[in-house]
């Protein structure tokens, strides 16, 4: 299959591109129905690139065969996979696009990609497209910019159409046919390939002309309903959302805003923005500004406030860290707590050292809080779940500065531009517990469906124990973050009466803890104001471990079966 190219005569010049939108010829037919939106999202954030153990650009084909299943397994009901519009720079993750409407082919074929959906919906997963509608790529042969010879065709002419900090284009929301292009644009991925919905990325950079770049929204109105709100975007916002869920109403919207924009998450047609999700990126900068202090230093409180403070009856998809953190540069949570002794001391036949210790502890209590409180619905970046030792590097050879300065490359080394699975799989090493209380954490929630409950209660969140405690939907959390000291017979306030039992122990050595609670013990409740909750339990509450309790439901008491044996009994007749 040749390329094909559009030779054109412009008011700047001859000028030779790649057409803005062409149909493949080919036609995939979908075996698989399109699964109904869960109550609750897990999401797992892919690129399908990077998505191999071997140190190559993975395929749309192989990423469906072996990392899909994976997926499944983990227990998470969505993937969200970024860089599938087309971009000329790999390193961009796929922020730069070029063509809008091409699935790359560094991946393989548009078929093959909807191969790829086909299965996840077979495996009852949603797809979830990374959509990038806020800027354009800079470059001129290959993309939008100057199409017909001039700077304004796509995006606005001069200063206000360039992002100084991404070096791209920025669209001029106010065209009629920009609308026509980008709406258009969202129905494609919908119907051609059947995605079920769109995480449109860099939402607050298309919302204010400020991009959001060093401002700090305080929560004020007048920062979002003033000058320099872009008025036409957020139009374009609410167009977009308007026509997704009107044609696809199972279709998932999910807006990456880091501003708090009042109604971003209410439908249209109640003069909102429209989108299902805000992500929740305060979250993950905050577990990086903990990260660097000492223990002693982390206030309850402040974590409590972080994850709880969002815009009531708008939900959240919340994280501990996405592909943001993980990058080279950046540090992932894992290494943040372990640092380089995650080279020498993951292998379980090798003594462990207090920092592995503190951070194979901490690394499953920053995941469970988070999704125990922070949202109606849950991310997490591929690796994250057993902490991926290695951060990620595109390869990428020397840049030579204006200045003359020359930044090192890497030898274009696609050695850390890939996802180690074989070490979350391996049983010699404590990369498996992670992975292990990762997959148990999304069960629990498949099974107790607590991240959409609307009962949640903070009863505790003590400074001096480091104790959280609180409910969500019919389960107790007990989160204990002191360094040392455990606590027996520790009283946890409760709404409901009966018997409690343990369904996730963050302790458990299947997780890499050391096993100090016993899992056979019962939990009955006594009456009583505690904590301001009517009733209450004791429990034993080990150093940095997380519990989860569930009500016992319809247990029949134990006399019933002593009356039943006895008029089986012969001896009775």
């Amino acid at each position: 299959m040749h390329p094909i190219h559009i030779h054109m005569d412009t008011p700047s010049g001859i000028k030779d591109s790649i057409p803005a939108w062409i149909k493949f010829s080919e036609k995939y037919v979908f075996k698989h129905p399109q699964p109904k939106r869960p109550q609750s999202l897990r999401i797992y954030e892919s690129h399908i690139g990077m998505s191999s153990t071997e140190p190559v650009i993975n395929t749309y084909a192989n990423f469906r065969d072996e990392v899909l299943p994976r997926i499944k397994k983990l227990g998470y009901n969505a993937v969200q996979m970024m860089a599938i519009q087309e971009h000329s720079y790999y390193a961009s993750f796929g922020y730069h696009v070029t063509n809008f409407f091409a699935p790359s082919s560094r991946f393989g074929t548009p078929e093959d990609l909807k191969s790829l959906i086909d299965r996840a919906h077979e495996l009852g997963l949603l797809v979830l497209m990374d959509i990038v509608h806020s800027h354009a790529s800079n470059n001129v042969l290959d993309g939008l910019n100057m199409f017909d010879g001039t700077d304004s065709h796509y995006f606005h002419s001069g200063s206000r159409g360039y992002h100084w900090m991404w070096d791209s284009r920025l669209f001029d929301y106010g065209s009629w046919e920009v609308l026509r292009y980008l709406l258009s644009n969202a129905r494609w991925w919908l119907e051609e390939y059947k995605f079920d919905g769109f995480r449109f990325d860099g939402v607050t950079s298309m919302m204010y002309t400020h991009h959001g770049l060093q401002v700090a929204f305080t929560g004020n109105y007048e920062e979002y309903f003033g000058f320099a709100t872009d008025v036409d975007a957020v139009i374009y916002l609410m167009l977009v959302n308007d026509m997704i869920h009107g044609l696809y109403p199972e279709a998932v919207a999910i807006g990456e805003d880091v501003s708090g924009m009042p109604t971003f998450g209410l439908p249209t047609q109640d003069g909102g923005v429209g989108f299902d999700y805000r992500l929740h990126m305060a979250v993950a900068d905050k577990w990086i500004e903990l990260l660097q202090l000492r223990d002693e230093d982390w206030k309850m409180g402040d974590i409590i406030h972080t994850l709880t403070n969002r815009r009531w009856a708008e939900k959240c998809v919340a994280y501990a860290e996405s592909h943001d953190q993980a990058l080279v540069g950046d540090k992932t949570i894992a290494f943040w707590l372990m640092d380089k002794d995650m080279y020498d001391f993951m292998a379980l036949d090798r003594p462990s050292t207090p920092r592995i210790d503190r951070g194979i502890a901490l690394h499953k209590m920053i995941r469970l809080i988070t999704m125990g409180l922070g949202g109606e619905g849950y991310l997490n970046f591929m690796g994250n779940e057993f902490g991926h030792p290695e951060w990620i590097d595109f390869p990428r050879g020397d840049q030579h500065l204006p200045s003359g300065e020359i930044v090192p490359g890497n030898n274009n080394s696609y050695d850390k531009c890939r996802r180690r699975f074989d070490l979350g799989d391996a049983n010699y090493l404590r990369y498996r517990g992670l992975q292990e209380f990762d997959q148990a954490m999304q069960h629990l929630e498949e099974n107790y469906g607590f991240m959409t409950s609307e009962h949640q209660y903070i009863s505790r969140k003590s400074e001096g124990d480091r104790i959280i405690v609180f409910e969500r939907g019919d389960l107790v959390f007990v989160f204990n973050f002191h360094w040392s000291s455990s606590y027996f017979d520790y009283q946890v306030g409760c709404l409901k009466p009966g018997k409690y039992k343990i369904v996730l122990d963050s302790d458990d050595p299947l997780f890499g803890g050391f096993n100090r609670i016993d899992h056979n013990s019962e939990h009955f409740t006594f009456e009583g104001w505690y904590d301001n909750r009517p009733r209450s339990f004791k429990v034993y509450a080990p150093s940095r471990a997380a519990v989860v309790y569930a009500l016992v439901k319809d247990e029949p008491e134990p006399v019933l079966h002593a009356l039943v044996e006895d008029e089986l009994d012969p001896a009775d007749k």
